[in-house]
């Protein structure tokens, strides 16, 4: 089992209420999401449920392309495409012009970690919460250039320890931080603010995956200091897959030169010279998902519209929620790192392997994900766990399914058990 302790957690109800704080309208969330309806859905933390608004405006576009041609039908979209850069901003704090949009969390991290051009001499730092794919690269670039690639110390709650990684940054060797906010192998939240302000300290550059933040908790760049922050459309900001997007610092852009400049960010002047964009799209390709894309507008438009605070306490409350729960059922532990507060809760059953979890609760109509250790060997790894099952609510989940989770969970529990 599980050696850690189990998280605080506090029970909550299945909705705000104005009395109580942020107000989420759980059933009109249902109601605009068909897939609430045809089971009880916590997989947010992997690919969210999209509203009627966003597959519309994917549907809506194709059909455009359908009848017009892709190129035609991307230029009578401008403006709304344009506009898709300015809705990113202002989810996170930012200006239009720091935006890059990508088709993917992954693609954006590789792509800002090639344009740092990382050498010998230099040192990457990452949290022990690194997803996999970014761990690879992060190794990789470090195996083929020669560079001390360290993995952050945490503190007792498993976050990056943020005294320790300012002895690290302090030998004044050039250094990388990347750090996941929340990561995939559980619900824990590392101390972003307070670790952007010891990188800023130290000279130091700073990548922050928001992958499983934004859309979930209030995320303010300014406030963080990242230098560079990347996220996915697909997870709490309820978008489609194959969209993601970038911010980078402008001060940062004067220097962070795409490696593979493309003719969507990059203006061919001579035989052997090229401009770049001065904005953010100077790491983008030419080619990319314009419907998608659009669906990522209409998400971000939807997600602010219904209030960033309020889509946090909601979320957090559920998570609170589904930790106390879990944890009352024999012959199970709850995964999470003691003090985690957000909606990505993690469990283990007692003689039950995680997949067979999975299939077993999708069979009772209950929709949850296995996370294995070869997703998070520096987290799920370092503690011993094969893998975790996942489950993680979002706006439109309500009283019944967190009834049908917890009641399935119970289930599998006791049969294991008698």
């Amino acid at each position: 089992m599980n050696p850690l302790p189990l998280a605080d957690a506090a029970p909550a109800s299945a909705s705000a209420s104005p009395a109580d704080g942020p107000f989420i309208d759980v059933a009109a969330e249902r109601d605009r999401t068909t897939g609430s309806t045809l089971a009880s859905h916590f997989n947010a933390a992997g690919a969210a449920l999209p509203s009627r608004g966003v597959v519309a405006a994917v549907v809506d576009h194709l059909r455009l392309e359908e009848a017009k041609g892709g190129y035609e039908a991307a230029a009578e979209r401008r403006g709304r495409l344009d506009a898709v850069y300015s809705s990113a901003a202002g989810l996170i704090g930012a200006e239009p012009g720091d935006i890059a949009l990508f088709d993917s969390a992954s693609s954006g991290l590789r792509v800002m970690l090639d344009a740092l051009r990382p050498t010998r001499g230099q040192r990457i730092v990452a949290s022990s919460s690194t997803y996999v794919s970014h761990a690879l690269h992060l190794m990789s670039v470090a195996r083929e250039h020669g560079i001390d690639l360290v993995i952050a110390p945490y503190d007792e709650r498993r976050r990056v320890d943020v005294a320790a990684l300012e002895a690290i940054l302090s030998d004044g060797v050039p250094s990388i931080v990347t750090v996941a906010h929340v990561p995939t192998s559980s619900g824990l939240v590392e101390p972003a603010a307070q670790i952007g302000e010891v990188v800023q300290r130290y000279g130091g550059t700073y990548i922050l995956d928001a992958t499983q933040s934004v859309g979930h908790l209030s995320v303010d760049v300014r406030e963080i200091g990242c230098d560079v922050l990347v996220t996915t459309g697909r997870k709490f900001l309820r978008a489609p897959r194959g969209t993601g997007f970038a911010y980078v610092r402008d001060t940062l852009r004067e220097r962070l030169l795409p490696a593979a400049p493309d003719v969507r960010g990059a203006r061919w002047v001579s035989s052997a010279s090229w401009e770049l964009d001065a904005t953010a799209r100077r790491y983008e390709t030419w080619e990319g998902a314009i419907a998608a894309r659009l669906g990522l507008g209409a998400a971000l438009d939807e997600a602010a519209a219904r209030g960033l605070a309020a889509t946090e306490q909601w979320l957090v409350s559920a998570g609170d929620r589904l930790r106390t729960a879990l944890a009352g059922i024999d012959g199970v532990t709850v995964a999470d790192p003691a003090g985690t507060r957000s909606a990505i809760v993690t469990f283990v059953i007692e003689g039950v392997a995680s997949p067979d979890a999975v299939v077993e609760l999708a069979r009772r109509g209950v929709r949850v994900v296995s996370v294995p250790a070869t997703h998070g060997q520096w987290d799920l790894g370092d503690r011993g766990v094969p893998g975790v099952v996942r489950a993680s609510p979002h706006v439109y989940n309500d009283d019944t399914d967190v009834s049908a989770l917890v009641d399935g969970v119970a289930a599998i529990a006791t049969g294991i058990t008698r």
